[in-house]
């Protein structure tokens, strides 16, 4: 692979994938104060820090696009709406999108998010303590998308599991890695309800509908299906999960919260930007082009960093600190941009949104059992591995 002009900031060749799975905001910042688009040896491609930059990427598949055989989650469950681009990625796209835009989130969902809620919290309360990322973020965000899906039949725990061994391919695969055998075993078994699914040929499936076009056989229809479960429990147990975080570790924003509730949208947003779930999203150079003064090849790998463009200072002052007034919150690029922008954003809110009210409402004086240990981490996606947190009963 060619790469013309390599643009390496000073202390970019000692910036290593563990560093960045551990603590990469201050070293995004330094790349970013050096360049806003940065060849960074342990990635193995150009970097991009920079807000502005970030957006002229993933606002042009033509010339920066995910439709390589590289792409670590297409090599995991095969070509999807999150793989391709053009003509073909409408195709996977579009029989997918009705039941998510907001006014179909907000009447097909808000009741079911609010019953699940309260049944997970119905049995953690009386114990006055729990691990509330998996004993709660996770089996609400599983059985949402299940419901979304049309997986009735599939227990929550075989959705998890699926979900956990995808996540650990791909994330070995980024870190160039041998994923092993369990993301496809996953996968397959994923495939095998899909089929069930579509052979059952309920009206009220989101997969039988989307099959019922013609456009997307079985394959097609799973692949999508594994990306909507894995981006839509990733996307939804991470929010709630570096919220929650933000909250009990921010002083004073639980109190500020039970003064101005009507605040619980923007310690949201924030929180999106701060951490986002999906740390980098990767892009892969269509044509040699010149980007933030960086020269980059034909084939090279851009690695947005949207954890970085979110703490762009030209963007977003004193980036560092956790701001729920912030005016411009949710500017943030946590849901991408562009033609792949995340499709269940509007359902991730909404979640959320129930999710945490009913965690500050139900569990008093809500706190964690050990902050220190909750740090989020991850080098693609970022969350606490754990969430240990007491209340009072």
């Amino acid at each position: 692979m060619a790469v013309t002009g390599q643009n390496t900031a000073h202390g970019a060749a000692g910036v290593s994938t563990a560093a960045l799975a551990a603590d990469p905001h201050p070293r995004l910042a330094a790349l970013r104060a050096s360049s806003l688009v940065t060849w960074v040896p342990a990635v193995g491609g150009w970097m991009v820090t920079g807000y502005e930059s970030a957006v002229a990427v993933m606002r042009d598949p033509a010339g920066f696009t995910v439709d390589d055989p590289r792409f670590t989650t297409a090599r995991v469950i095969g070509p999807s709406m999150l793989s391709l681009d053009g003509a073909a990625h409408a195709a996977h796209r579009d029989p997918f999108t009705g039941p998510f835009r907001p006014r179909a989130v907000h009447g097909s969902f808000a009741g079911l998010v609010e019953r699940e809620s309260a049944l997970l919290l119905d049995a953690l309360a009386p114990d006055g303590g729990a691990e509330l990322r998996r004993g709660f973020a996770g089996p609400l965000a599983a059985v949402v998308m299940a419901e979304a899906l049309g997986l009735r039949d599939v227990p929550v725990a075989d959705i998890l599991g699926w979900y956990d061994a995808i996540v650990r391919a791909v994330d070995t695969l980024t870190r160039g890695g041998d994923p092993g055998d369990a993301g496809g075993a996953a996968y397959g078994a994923l495939r095998a309800a899909v089929a069930g699914t579509l052979d059952a040929g309920r009206d009220d499936s989101l997969l039988v509908r989307a099959a019922a076009g013609g456009a997307l056989d079985t394959t097609a229809v799973a692949s999508n299906a594994a990306v909507l479960l894995f981006g839509g429990i990733e996307t939804t147990e991470g929010m709630i999960a570096n919220a929650l975080l933000h909250i009990l570790t921010t002083p004073g924003t639980a109190e500020l919260l039970a003064a101005e509730p009507g605040l619980l949208d923007g310690v949201i947003e924030e929180s999106l930007r701060m951490e986002p779930g999906a740390a980098v999203v990767d892009r892969y150079a269509a044509r040699d082009t010149e980007l933030a003064g960086g020269g980059i090849a034909a084939g090279d790998l851009v690695v947005v960093s949207l954890a970085g463009a979110n703490r762009d200072p030209a963007v977003f002052p004193d980036p560092d600190r956790f701001d729920p007034r912030r005016a411009n919150a949710r500017s943030h690029l946590t849901f991408a941009h562009g033609p792949h922008y995340c499709l269940g954003a509007h359902l991730a809110r909404l979640e959320t949104r129930v999710a945490l009210r009913a965690c500050l409402e139900r569990l008093p004086s809500l706190r964690l059992a050990d902050p220190e240990a909750s740090a989020p981490y991850g080098l693609v996606f970022r969350k606490p591995a754990r969430l240990d947190a007491r209340w009072d009963v």
